[in-house]
């Protein structure tokens, strides 16, 4: 395919911010189902988890476009079903490895968190260094009521593949869902990420940092609608761009009739570590709705010159500073993670980045 229009922004703006959609070229839809062998589930929960392949039709309000949707649709080479039927201690963690052999990913993950559970699911995308994979993936949440759930997806593919990913969640009375996004990797990492928010009490926390050299492009579309009454929303998102890496921020909360008493906010910051990376963000708030409460930020610079020289003032090179520098920042999210050994291999894996 030469030409292909992703990521479409729930509400139009002017033309001049070339922000409504973003248009990649070069980019192939799969014509020829591949099988994908290295993928694995580490399932440690004592069988409070069903696992299965049994996946229901997809169908998402969003998405990416409708020729990825139904590429997941007629292709998935991984599907996996999660149904949570207790309380579950220990992280189901779902581990994709993308490689010369098994270089087309393409996966539908459900999720459903059934009333009163709780759950951590972490999915993990890994490759090797110079394979041109491709991964397009769909994941579908269902949390009802009263459960809670923790989501941790990391990207850790190389800067040379595709990654495009559309994540949809349905969120019920008194459920807490907290996503942590870690995207690293992508020569194209694409998101679309959409909550429909229509419990009371209901709330959805996503942290997401991304960090981006050379060529990478980074499209995030974030979307939350809010149904119901005291519902809320929390967006944080921290980015660093270096090269000519380029970002697109696209933040959408909408307060729909229904919702008194909502909260929504969103905050994203992107810290530029050279003159030619590009950073483009529109946080938007949308509302049907009296007494509510919408908060939107947005903002990008460079390092702070004061707190680099103090750093380096200490002996401390100027690589080593910005790697303290960016890991300070990140760490705010990180930190939110629970398992010890994954976020050491983010923090190296950054660190690595930053070379």
């Amino acid at each position: 395919m030469k030409e292909i229009n992703l990521n479409e922004t729930p509400v139009r703006t002017s033309r001049n911010f070339n922000i409504n959609n973003i248009t990649l070229e070069d980019v192939s839809i799969v014509e020829k189902f591949r099988e994908f062998n290295t993928f694995k589930i580490n399932n440690n929960n004592n069988g409070k988890a069903e696992i299965s392949e049994e996946t229901k039709p997809i169908k998402l309000k969003y998405g990416l476009n409708d020729k990825l949707t139904n590429e997941v649709i007629q292709y998935a080479n991984v599907k996996q079903k999660i149904n949570i039927e207790n309380k579950v201690n220990k992280e189901i963690d779902l581990e994709f490895n993308l490689n010369k052999e098994n270089s087309q990913l393409i996966e539908n993950v459900e999720i459903v968190a059934n009333e009163d559970t709780k759950s951590t699911i972490i999915l993990k995308y890994e490759g090797d260094e110079d394979t041109k994979s491709y991964h397009n993936g769909i994941i579908t949440v269902n949390a009802k009521k009263n459960s809670k759930l923790n989501i941790i997806i990391v990207n850790l593919i190389n800067i040379y593949s595709n990654n495009f990913l559309s994540i949809q969640n349905d969120i019920e009375e008194n459920a807490k869902v907290n996503y942590i996004i870690v995207d690293l990797g992508g020569k194209n990492s694409i998101t679309n990420y959409y909550s429909n928010i229509t419990g009371k009490n209901a709330m959805n926390n996503l942290n997401t940092i991304y960090l981006g050299k050379q060529n990478q492009v980074f499209d995030l579309n974030y979307i939350g609608e809010l149904k119901s009454e005291k519902s809320n929303i929390d967006i944080e998102v921290q980015g660093v761009l270096k090269d000519n890496a380029k970002k697109h921020f696209k933040g959408t909360i909408d307060f729909k009739k229904g919702c008194k008493k909502a909260i929504g906010n969103e905050n994203e910051y992107c810290m530029l570590l050279s003159n030619t990376a590009k950073s483009i963000a529109l946080p938007m708030l949308l509302c049907t709705e009296e007494d509510v409460t919408g908060n939107h930020s947005t903002a990008s610079g460079k390092v702070d010159e004061q707190e680099l020289f103090y750093i380096m003032s200490r002996g401390i090179s100027y690589k080593e500073a910005i790697k303290l520098i960016v890991r300070a920042k990140f760490n705010k999210i990180i930190q939110k993670i629970d398992n010890e050994e994954l976020k050491q291999e983010i923090l190296e894996n950054v660190d690595r980045r930053l070379e």
